[in-house]
């Protein structure tokens, strides 16, 4: 099953309104109400594309050691995939799948970040679930995610909504109190430091299926041809 089979039937199940999820009608239209306006916006345009300088790093994992993306990029290609946090079955569906196509990844001569601003112990335990071997990088308030031009803050009615249909609380899982996410966002760095994929998906339950980045990471492999 692909990725976004994964996420459409997770989807089809969560607005159902039937359990496990229970979620009420006035709950999904509020969630659609905020991904149409995030679509309306613009602010995708304004995200980091194909060709451009991509902002470089240094990253702390959820262990405090630091992870320059200078050193990763001098051993190969980076593919770094912004990740909104633990609390999301999204974003974990999609980790998980990267966490799949991970050998195919490293066979190319590439590495796999994952960047949130969720806190250490968030991170720790999203590793942990969906039993990832790479690691997730904490991006503190979202400063990398706001270079990229990921970082979004969310509505009034959505933070209502998080905490009080959810019990999300995105303050304490970020340690920040500006209630801002990344959208979710995949790239593939080359060696020189610019861009070579960029996908955003305002729509949270769209994602590229993984095998995307293969055909990308096989043309920058060493001794492919230009």
């Amino acid at each position: 099953m692909s990725l976004q089979e994964r996420l459409d039937a997770f989807k089809a199940t969560f607005e159902s309104g039937l359990p496990p999820y229970n979620v009420p009608r006035s709950v999904v239209d509020s969630l659609h109400r905020a991904t149409d306006e995030l679509i309306e916006s613009g602010v995708v345009e304004r995200a980091k594309k194909v060709g451009d300088v991509a902002p470089g790093f240094i990253l702390k994992d959820p262990d405090h050691r630091p992870i320059s993306s200078r050193k990763l990029i001098a051993d190969g290609p980076l593919v770094l995939t912004f990740y909104r946090g633990v609390w999301s079955p999204y974003c974990n569906l999609e980790l998980q799948a990267l966490q799949a196509a991970l050998p195919d990844i490293v066979a190319r001569g590439a590495s796999l970040m994952a960047v949130s601003p969720q806190n250490g112990v968030n991170s720790r335990k999203a590793i942990r679930e969906n039993h990832l071997s790479f690691p997730i990088l904490g991006d503190p308030r979202g400063e990398l995610s706001a270079a990229y031009g990921l970082r979004v803050a969310l509505p009034d009615y959505l933070v209502d909504l998080y905490l009080t249909t959810f019990g999300t609380d995105l303050s304490s899982f970020n340690d920040d109190p500006s209630w801002t996410l990344p959208m979710p966002a995949r790239f593939i760095i080359d060696k020189g430091g610019i861009i070579a994929y960029a996908e955003v998906s305002p729509d949270s339950t769209k994602r590229p299926d993984p095998a995307e980045l293969l055909p990308v990471l096989e043309r920058l492999a060493p001794g492919s041809p230009a």
